[in-house]
């Protein structure tokens, strides 16, 4: 994936719900931890749904995590709680504000590995930031996908369900969930309603 330097770098994974996000960066830091490198992982307060301490995938696989604050300075923690780790996770990043984005470029800078995990896209099929700003800016940006569920093609998109339809768009961005909450749907078969 990278040449070994003395550079530090930010790598973005990234895609629907349901496309292996969390389960590639629990790859990628059990590879770091086999190479013997110092791990610090990070979560949202906002995502409790594996536990308040644990990054979980929907599989049941899970790594122990520093819960913070998404916004302001409470971001910074992230960097005010590292005691020399070479590789830094934070997972659920489209829950941060963009000050995520500021204390990524800072940790790299610093000579670390940065990755991130999220979301690049609200279920209304919209940008969610930080997660595009944070991919222009990455070394390395990796975009999964899942199978749509109505259809069997690649998926892309979230799709929110309430009682079983589609969310209106005017519902709230921020809705911590999984299956009872969302699929994973292609551009074809994704729906939000505008009424």
């Amino acid at each position: 994936m990278h040449a070994i330097t003395r550079s530090g770098w930010i790598e973005v994974i990234t895609g629907s719900m349901f496309s292996g996000k969390t389960e590639e960066l629990l790859r990628r830091l059990r590879r770091a931890e086999i190479a013997g490198q110092e791990i610090a992982t990070f979560k949202p307060a906002v995502d409790d749904r594996y536990g308040g301490a644990t990054i979980g995938s929907h599989d049941g696989r899970g790594w122990d995590a520093t819960v913070v604050d998404a916004d302001g300075e409470g971001v910074w923690t992230i960097r005010d709680r590292l005691n020399g780790e070479e590789v830094v996770a934070v997972d659920e990043a489209n829950f941060f504000s963009n000050e995520l984005i500021d204390v990524c470029e800072a940790l790299a800078t610093d000579g670390r590995r940065v990755i991130v995990c999220g979301t690049d896209q609200t279920f209304r099929g919209e940008p969610f930031e930080p997660l595009p700003q944070l991919m222009a800016l990455a070394e390395y940006v990796d975009k999964l996908q899942a199978i749509c569920t109505v259809c069997g093609e690649p998926a892309s998109r979230n799709q929110r369900l309430i009682d079983g339809a589609p969310a209106h768009a005017g519902d709230p961005t921020i809705m911590v969930g999984a299956a009872e909450s969302y699929e994973a749907r292609c551009r074809n078969c994704h729906t939000v309603l505008t009424d």
